[in-house]
């Protein structure tokens, strides 16, 4: 910065703010901390005042820390994965206890309506299992109706 005593433009002024955004970001500032220095930023006349709220701070050009690789995607079925087959499990098990204590409070074998439920859902995951989206998105019809 040049000398202390010389008075700050608001280009200095948003450059600092700017370099105390990017320390928060980072979290070498606390929100409280960062909010604090912008008031003083924003108010600063001189160099000096701005060159004050970045002193403890290291350089703007240093290299960040690479943030750690995101953890691998577990392996989907061509579009079927675990979570919709839990999600036809669950329904499945549901709506045939209720149809089986409709059978047992009326003494009587009724017609398994159940089947109209998980069997059309599950021949749906069974389809996207062999033939979904290779890319693993779910958006195949999605993508039939909008012409992509």
């Amino acid at each position: 910065m040049p000398e202390p005593h010389l008075r700050a433009a608001d280009a200095d002024r948003t450059a600092v703010a700017t370099a105390l955004g990017e320390h928060m970001a980072a979290g070498r500032l606390t929100v409280a901390e960062y909010e604090e220095r912008l008031e003083r930023a924003y108010a600063a006349r001189t160099y000096g005042e701005l060159a004050v709220l970045t002193d403890d701070l290291p350089p703007a050009g240093l290299p960040a820390v690479p943030a750690p690789a995101p953890a691998p995607s577990p392996a989907r079925w061509h579009g079927a994965d675990a979570a919709a087959w839990r999600s036809w499990a669950s329904t499945a098990l549901i709506v045939t206890a209720i149809w089986a204590v409709t059978a047992l409070a009326n003494w009587e074998l009724l017609y398994f309506w159940p089947a109209w439920v998980i069997g059309p859902w599950g021949a749906v995951l069974v389809a996207q299992m062999f033939f979904g989206d290779d890319d693993g998105t779910d958006d195949g019809p999605a993508r039939a109706l909008h012409g992509r």
